[in-house]
């Protein structure tokens, strides 16, 4: 990324982005509350969400389940409607905000291409399948309120999370409300709580009632749209954490072995864990990707065949159908293929601002005293606090970089950089670190030392669920 490309993304701000944002915020408060007593603001405020579409087609039913939730008829159809306007509105600003970015990097992006939809199968639940349950469950969350919500309320969707996850085309939405039921039950009482993650529960609710509805195809978007096969050129690894997972997801460059124009592509590999394994530990979980590993901790480009190409552009992962080929520095392939690669269209549901990623490359920045990357007087902030624990890259090490492959990323209302590697001296030496060099255990003398002492917790939880397995 240049500076004059910076200061473009920097500088301009999309027209009725912040207004549409404040709508959306005066439409979660109203879940904070609740629906059943809506104070005069509150109920203005989803007059406002309705207001914003009243030119569109779907304005009048807005209208509609505004009214009749104002004055206390909340069906489940009036807050469908009001949870597709509110996706609709971050769905303008991640449009209005990825085209900023990609008119700034001179960024090519393909047309979303959506695939044929088919009605999920019925599920276990009663005499139908249990959407109608996850349904009502969200319906009297919303009517509750974020700060009502009790262990009774948070309980009973367990039942429905069991039946969902016995369906194997329900298993996203079943994996999405055990995850928000979670952070509830563990939030409780929420009354107490001084300050809640509004934005965060909304969405997780949003999208769930989304996904929920009659019709809606199987688990959700993305799905395959075909088989590619070429040379992978890594570019960093992504590590999203949890206490109860782990994903490293992984952003390349794929040149496709028909010829076609190269494109950016992400793939990712997920496991179960528990809160105790941390660190370069968490690498283990994975083990069996021994191709993907061995590109990341090697640097090295990967020769895959048959792919599964998500319409998200994201490839589902299949070690046994990749080889690994030929040195492959990130720093090449970026200054090589980002300007020229074929970004991929958001699907319809990830289409939120925050869940925006995009890999660039930053040279000849200069550090400011806060950590963040000056490049010509354009000044954008380096989001360290996404550094994975897992990896060598520290805060240090970005501090005294010259160059960093990274991704750029809106959140809190700015523009951030997250590294993914950095060209930066160690020793008198310029080196490259980047957030996957452990992916094959850890280079560090300290850090192995660390690790022998405290021993394998990965090797230790296992035997003992062998043995569980075995009685």
């Amino acid at each position: 990324m240049l500076a004059v490309q910076l200061a473009e993304l920097l500088d301009h701000h999309p027209e009725g982005a912040g207004e549409a944002l404040a709508l959306v915020d005066g439409f979660d408060d109203t879940l904070v509350h609740g629906l059943a007593r809506l104070a005069d603001e509150r109920a203005d405020a989803l007059a406002a969400l309705a207001g914003a579409f009243a030119t569109t087609p779907i304005g009048e039913r807005l209208a509609e389940a505004a009214a009749e939730v104002a004055s206390g008829s909340i069906a489940e159809e009036h807050l469908t409607a009001l949870a597709g306007g509110r996706a609709a509105l971050f769905g303008a600003v991640h449009d209005a905000l990825l085209a900023d970015l990609d008119a700034a990097l001179g960024r090519e992006r393909g047309p979303w291409q959506p695939t044929q939809e088919t009605a999920p199968e019925p599920g276990p639940y009663g005499a139908a399948n249990p959407l109608g349950g996850v349904r009502s469950w969200l319906r009297e969350l919303a009517i509750t309120g974020w700060r009502g919500v009790d262990h009774d309320l948070v309980s009973a969707v367990d039942q429905i999370v069991e039946a969902l996850t016995a369906a194997p085309g329900q298993r996203r939405l079943a994996v999405l409300l055990d995850g928000f039921a979670a952070e509830l039950r563990a939030s409780c009482p929420i009354a107490a709580m001084e300050h809640l993650p509004v934005r965060r529960w909304a969405d997780l609710w949003t999208r769930a009632v989304l996904l929920a509805q009659d019709g809606v195809p199987p688990g959700e978007p993305p799905r395959p749209v075909g088989m590619v096969s070429g040379r992978l050129l890594v570019l960093g690894v992504d590590v999203h954490e949890h206490g109860t997972a782990v994903q490293f997801q992984v952003h390349a460059v794929l040149e496709p072995a028909d010829g076609g124009p190269a494109r950016l592509v992400r793939t990712g590999v997920t496991a179960a864990k528990v809160d105790t394994i941390v660190g370069p530990a968490l690498w283990k979980l994975v083990h069996e990707h021994k191709m993907l590993l061995a590109a990341l901790a090697d640097r090295r480009s990967l020769e895959v065949t048959d792919l599964p190409l998500l319409d998200s552009g994201d490839l589902v992962w299949h070690d046994d159908r990749a080889l690994l080929g030929k040195p492959a520095d990130p720093f090449t392939t970026a200054r090589l293929h980002l300007a020229g690669a074929l970004a991929p269209a958001a699907p319809p549901l990830d289409r939120v601002p925050v869940r925006i990623a995009e890999p660039v490359l930053v040279e000849g920045y200069k550090v400011t005293g806060d950590g963040s990357f000056d490049l010509g007087g354009s000044v954008i902030t380096v989001d360290i606090g996404r550094l994975p624990s897992c990896g060598p890259l520290t805060p240090k090490l970005v501090a005294g970089s010259s160059a960093c492959v990274g991704l750029v990323r809106w959140d809190g209302g700015r523009w951030l950089l997250q590294p993914l590697a950095v060209q930066t001296k160690v020793k008198r030496e310029t080196v490259d670190v980047g957030t996957g060099d452990w992916a094959r255990g850890p280079t560090d003398p300290k850090v192995v030392k660390a690790e022998a002492r405290a021993g394998d917790a990965v090797a230790v939880l296992r035997e003992r669920a062998g043995r569980l397995l075995r009685k």
